[in-house]
């Protein structure tokens, strides 16, 4: 089954243009490197809850809009693999980043279920 790395973070709204354009150059590197599927995703439909949510889980302030992403791999040693070369390639250097990286959430999910609509 496949490996997955998921993020959730919080970028300004005025910011939006610039995370877009890093987007694009990340998903070329991970495609380049081997990943398997590349999704960033800008919430629409993201409340604001009483305990938890995902606005709460980034801190997301008023101003800004709540991202989730996630990249597949093949498996894990095919994700740790990739995420190395990913780290070394120079595209991804240098630059402002249009979020805080200390308020994004990430980890690695080994994959439970997997349905696929024909």
């Amino acid at each position: 089954m496949p490996y997955v790395d998921g993020f959730v973070l919080a970028v300004p709204k005025d910011k939006i243009e610039a995370y877009k354009a890093l987007a694009r150059t990340a998903c070329a590197v991970w495609m380049e490197h081997g990943a398997l599927d590349y999704i960033e995703c800008i919430g629409d439909d993201v409340p604001f809850g009483e305990l938890t949510s995902f606005p709460r889980a980034v801190m997301a302030k008023e101003d800004e809009v709540v991202v989730f992403s996630w990249i597949i791999y093949r498996d894990r040693e095919t994700r740790d693999a990739v995420n190395k070369k990913v780290m070394a390639d120079a595209r991804l250097k240098g630059g402002d980043m249009p979020f805080d990286g200390k308020r994004m959430i990430y980890g690695g999910f080994t994959t439970l279920l997997q349905a696929h609509s024909p």
